[in-house]
């Protein structure tokens, strides 16, 4: 049997990238990505076994934003560390101004699942969570 070993990158199409630029840049960096490449068309951060790439949208797709419910991406979560990461994360996406869907919570999709939602400037939705020990693959 195949086995994946996490994502290798995730590209994400934004309306505005001259908005976006600073938002992704600030919150990757805080979250330990380093930027490989960054110009004003095109972000490339790695860090934490994966690549988060923001690029601009198509043309014909320049004056729409992101709409939860439909086909494609619902939302991508990044793993933290700790709690603390989560609450740290928190603060910044405040401070960038962020849509906040949901303050830093224990949820009930795992043992101690510790997370929090909000969306970028084009509605698209970031959890940041953390999960004590192996979470759901914790052997019983």
């Amino acid at each position: 049997m195949a086995e994946i070993n996490g994502i290798a990158h995730i590209q994400l199409c934004v309306s505005d990238m001259e908005r976006s630029l600073p938002f992704y840049s600030t919150l990757l960096q805080s979250m330990g990505m380093k930027p490989v490449i960054e110009d004003k068309s095109y972000l490339y951060c790695v860090g934490g076994k994966t690549a988060i790439a923001i690029t601009p949208a198509s043309e014909s797709y320049k004056n729409t934003t992101f709409v939860q419910g439909t086909v494609g991406l619902h939302h991508i979560c990044f793993r933290a560390r700790s709690r603390e990461d989560v609450d740290e994360i928190y603060k910044i996406a405040i401070g960038l101004a962020a849509k906040i869907i949901r303050q830093p919570e224990l949820g009930n999709f795992a043992p101690g699942y510790y997370s929090t939602l909000f969306e970028d400037p084009d509605g698209i939705r970031i959890e940041i969570n953390f999960v004590p020990g192996k979470g759901l693959l914790e052997e019983k």
